[in-house]
């Protein structure tokens, strides 16, 4: 129903008020748990009900306040993730369920969609990305971050090695492998990026234990063997 205000004899009409959110949030690490409360508080609509830290404390939680989302990573215990979305949605498969997690290998994305995850975010997510995602699962949409939904447009697509030369990275380790390869210092990629030195770091350390590669160089030769970056001749 539209809300009316009268002002100098006027009457000014309102939008209708934004229905708001119900999310159960489910993560081992309280640092997150308390990160994601904070970020979801200061944009409103979205209010969590309840956290759980297992898999166990998820299935309660979801059943007893039945929320429009129960956000929670794969990797709980007591049970494990998989089985607690299982029991989730064969209890109430109203909830959506969005995974908020680090595991983004094939396995881990088929089994959770296969349980009844209506969503698949990795844990690098941007803020508006992650909003994006509670709304959209909500919504009844199928929601995947970039990352996810590359990993699966190459699956289905039966050409992952042709469209990615090095699957294990992430979109963001692809953009950063491909900036190093074109020799940029990390100072650069961090301004073209927008990320904090320190983050690009990270990266870099990352995409250098998924090469098998030990320095720079080496990592360097490997993306350009793949025909990343430019190569001057």
């Amino acid at each position: 129903m539209t809300s009316e205000v009268r002002a100098g004899g006027n009457v000014l009409a309102l939008r209708p008020p934004v229905a708001e959110l119900t999310l159960v949030l489910a993560d081992e690490h309280p640092v997150v748990r308390s990160g994601l409360r904070a970020l979801l508080e200061s944009i409103g609509e979205i209010r969590v009900v309840a956290e759980a830290r297992t898999g166990r404390e998820a299935v309660r939680e979801a059943l007893l306040h039945r929320p429009d989302v129960l956000m929670m990573d794969l990797e709980l215990t007591e049970p494990d993730g998989i089985t607690a979305i299982r029991e989730v949605q064969r209890s109430q498969p109203g909830i959506a369920v969005l995974v908020f997690t680090m595991c983004d290998d094939d396995t881990s994305v088929f089994t959770a969609m296969r349980a009844g995850a209506r969503g698949y975010i990795h844990k690098d997510a941007e803020h508006d990305d992650i909003v994006r995602a509670i709304r959209g699962v909500a919504a009844g949409e199928a929601i995947f971050g970039p990352s996810i939904a590359g990993r699966l447009t190459e699956l289905f697509g039966g050409q992952a090695h042709d469209r990615h030369p090095f699957p294990d990275l992430t979109s963001r380790e692809r953009e950063v492998l491909e900036l190093i390869a074109e020799g940029l210092p990390n100072s650069a990629i961090a301004r073209r990026l927008y990320l904090a030195p320190k983050t690009i770091s990270n990266h870099i350390s990352t995409i250098f234990s998924k090469l098998g590669v030990s320095d720079r160089a080496a990592a360097i030769v490997r993306a350009r063997e793949a025909g990343l970056g430019r190569v001057t001749v």
